[in-house]
């Protein structure tokens, strides 16, 4: 199975956005080639320029002391596990309080890192980064492979309360969520919203042998997904048949 997700506002987009880049970042630093690390450095670039929004900290406090209210008004209730609900609580308590100690944005004491920002400044230029432009760059390429990961562990060491921040609240966000069946009939699947819910995330599970792409669109109102199918020359093209996939709404 293969899955797609959908934001549906700009906060959750930043958020999706964030998650894929530290994902990235997280499966180069453990390979051990100098290319590897040379990306990983290039994506905590790209973590910092993502992170610069100037209201992505505050919303992130915002969204976890809102989940954190709502699981509270839950204690007392038979039906929910004290035990669980301790520990989830535990958890938005724990990376509410370590972003909020962060100041400024991500990754803002790397900013005074004179060598890296040198890096930061060139990584961007087409071959920018080679040995003759950053020289004391490539002497550190050329370092033993645990070296440069304890390097690369050490930087990432300020963006990771934000990483935690965004692993704790899209995790609440895809868990409010139930997956049920639908059937794309022709190829189109359409469904109206009830007013007055408010989703954030649409998530979308196609077979992987089908060989489908989803045309995914969406608002308050009203969601729509297209099959389309992959060409040889990579032209995306329509699908007529009937295609049953699992869709997900996330408040």
């Amino acid at each position: 199975m293969i899955l797609y997700e959908y934001p549906f506002n700009e906060s959750i987009r930043t958020m999706l956005r964030l998650e894929h880049l530290f994902d990235r970042l997280g499966q180069l630093i453990e390979r051990d080639a100098p290319v590897d690390h040379h990306y990983a450095l290039a994506t905590i670039f790209e973590i910092m320029d993502v992170g610069s929004r100037a209201d992505l900290k505050s919303d992130l406090l915002k969204e976890l002391d809102k989940h954190r209210q709502q699981l509270a008004s839950y204690r007392g209730n038979p039906s929910i596990s004290e035990s669980v609900l301790d520990e989830t609580i535990g958890r938005i308590d724990g990376a509410f309080g370590r972003l909020n100690q962060v100041s400024g944005k991500a990754g803002a004491s790397l900013a005074s890192n004179e060598w890296l920002m040198s890096i930061r400044s060139r990584i961007s230029i087409p071959g920018g980064t080679c040995e003759f432009d950053l020289p004391a760059y490539y002497a550190w390429q050329q370092l033993p492979a645990n070296r440069r990961r304890a390097d690369l562990l050490q930087w990432v060491v300020a963006l990771m309360p934000l990483a935690e921040a965004l692993q704790v609240l899209l995790g609440l966000l895809r868990d409010s969520g139930a997956p049920h069946k639908v059937m794309a009939i022709g190829g189109q699947y359409s469904q109206s919203l009830a007013a007055g819910r408010v989703f954030q995330l649409m998530r979308v599970r196609l077979d992987a042998g089908a060989e489908l792409v989803p045309e995914i669109s969406g608002h308050r109102l009203m969601i729509q997904v297209r099959l389309m199918r992959q060409e040889p020359d990579g032209r995306l093209r329509p699908t007529t048949g009937d295609t049953g996939f699992e869709l997900t709404l996330c408040a």
